[in-house]
């Protein structure tokens, strides 16, 4: 999953949140260095990955993206998804995405002197262009995407994956209301019988 569903499945925890949002540039053992919410949040985040990469309904998803993208495709279907959290009227019901977005941000700023470089490279974009909110218009994933190709060693354009993301638009939408619910349950699973469990005598 992309940014928005990590910050969303972090149970409103400051700690788990922060290590939820850094997890991919925290390489092996570099997660001991962190206090124990923030590993917690590391590792929230590699279950939430494996469980998303793992899911038949993905396998299909990634299907659409691969013959523009290849072995990128499961980046692309992370941040598809994120519009489509952005754009549920059930996920934002009480608090709207604007209102939540803030919290995100608020919430990681006293925690910038643990940032790992990258993401302290990234995060003063991600809070200015409010990254979060914009995921739900298709300018926001457009943008997203063109982020993923300067990343990406292999890629050249983004336009590509973008048409793919339009003309298969409705299949994808279906593809995210079948899993975001199981991806919430299985969450809040790992979050009680991993993370709550340990902590009662």
């Amino acid at each position: 999953m992309n940014y928005l569903a990590h910050a969303y499945l972090s149970f409103r925890q400051p700690e788990l949140l922060l290590g939820n949002m850094i997890s991919d540039y925290v390489k092996g053992k570099a997660r001991f260095s962190y206090p124990a919410g923030i590993q917690d949040g590391i590792m929230l985040h590699r279950a939430i990955d494996t469980f998303t990469d793992e899911h038949p309904v993905n396998v299909r998803a990634r299907q659409i993206f691969k013959p523009v993208v290849g072995l990128y495709a499961s980046a692309f279907v992370d941040v598809v998804y994120d519009h489509f959290l952005a754009t549920d009227p059930i996920a934002f019901s009480t608090q709207s995405l604007g209102q939540f977005s803030q919290w995100v941000y608020k919430t990681l700023e006293p925690f910038q002197s643990l940032f790992p470089e990258r993401f302290a490279g990234m995060f003063p974009f991600m809070k200015s262009q409010d990254w979060l909110l914009n995921y739900q218009h298709k300018w926001g994933i457009e943008r997203s995407m063109e982020g993923l190709v300067r990343r990406a060693k292999y890629l050249e354009e983004s336009q590509p994956a973008f048409q793919v993301f339009e003309q298969h638009y409705n299949f994808l939408e279906g593809c995210y209301q079948h899993f975001f619910p199981e991806l919430m349950l299985f969450v809040s699973n790992y979050y009680r019988e991993k993370i709550i469990a340990r902590g009662k005598p």
